[in-house]
């Protein structure tokens, strides 16, 4: 029997790599806006981070968001990844 591929990704917070599953994507759509993609299909640029709030610390204090992105990040996607983190968190 053969075993099923599972795509791994890097998170930019702690540079680990997991399966895509686990990580949650933030994508740059072509317009340039920046938002969650829960569903991992949103078209655009993406990133992954994995859902613990050290790796999101990381990733804001270094700007590997900012930088993986290749733009600027407002204040209120922060606000709604910190939210999504605590939600999977409970």
């Amino acid at each position: 029997m053969r075993k099923k591929h599972v795509p791994m990704r890097t998170c930019v917070g702690c540079r680990s790599s997991k399966p895509k599953r686990d990580l949650i994507r933030i994508v740059r759509d072509p317009d340039g806006a920046v938002g969650l993609d829960l569903t991992g299909k949103r078209s655009g640029r993406g990133v992954y981070i994995c859902p613990s709030e050290e790796c999101l610390e990381k990733a804001v204090r270094g700007k590997q968001l900012e930088r993986s992105l290749e733009t600027k990040i407002s204040d209120d996607v922060f606000v709604e990844l910190k939210r999504v983190l605590d939600e999977q968190s409970i």
